[in-house]
């Protein structure tokens, strides 16, 4: 499968979990691919699990990391086709507890990064008619408690994605985004810097709620970010899929 070939894909928190399953698989379909994130081993680590992908370590949440990023894979590969925004940032935060460094880091990262990038992006993404796929949340349109600041983060994000879809299309570029549920990744325990006891109980929690009856696998989710890349989606723009065992409708 080629639908990719020669195509150059930036795939941002792309070391682990739903960014190194889209990555592998945009590989695997013919793109060049290149991650960032902001531990050097781990994406070494990574990029030995598939041929096709190389990698760059930059901070989402760091608006210096934006320009120096695109410039650095316009140095390497002379385009860019995909631009996938899948770093994110999160906490349990409740109102009571929550202060400045908090939110700021949860919107540095989930709001101001992927806008930050896509601003640098948006030359190359012209000359090639690309597509940018941001990756949100369930929770970017369903309330639940204590995630008040990271669920207002990716609403933001959606709502962003359809209104970059409607100022970018004249330029032949289609904006989408995948609204990921509850996917079984380190990003509870990493980024949200939760106990083993706590990320237990919010599993069993999900498990709970979920209408299919299971987290995700970043599988699940990526291959909706890959299937919106491709030119099997070309009439399609401006819109968010919620890819969540159907916790969205609950």
């Amino acid at each position: 499968m080629t639908k990719f070939n020669n195509q150059v894909v930036l795939v941002t928190g792309g070391g682990a979990g739903i960014g190194l399953s889209a990555a592998s698989t945009f590989a695997k379909q013919g793109a060049r691919v290149v991650i960032t994130g902001r531990r050097q081993e781990a994406l070494e680590q990574s990029v030995r699990t598939a041929s096709g992908i190389d990698y760059i370590v930059a901070d989402a949440g760091n608006p210096s990391d934006a320009t120096r990023t695109i410039d650095e894979l316009i140095r390497r590969h002379g385009r860019l086709d995909v631009l996938v925004n899948n770093a994110g940032a999160g906490a349990v935060l409740p109102l009571s507890q929550a202060n400045f460094a908090q939110i700021n880091e949860i919107f540095s990262v989930n709001v101001i990064g992927p806008s930050l990038l896509a601003t640098a992006a948006l030359p190359y993404l012209k000359q090639s008619g690309g597509t940018i796929v941001n990756v949100t949340s369930t929770f970017g349109h369903k309330a639940a408690e204590a995630l008040s600041h990271y669920a207002a983060s990716k609403a933001a994000l959606e709502h962003m994605t359809k209104c970059w879809a409607l100022e970018l299309a004249s330029d032949g570029i289609r904006v989408n985004a995948v609204a990921a549920g509850p996917t079984e990744s380190d990003f509870l325990s990493e980024r949200m810097k939760l106990s083993a006891q706590q990320i237990e109980n919010i599993k069993a929690s999900e498990r709970a709620r979920i209408p299919l009856g299971r987290r995700g696998l970043p599988d699940d989710v990526a291959g909706w970010i890959v299937a919106l890349a491709s030119p099997d989606a070309a009439w399609v723009t401006g819109q968010v899929f919620a890819i969540d065992g159907g916790l969205s409708v609950t």
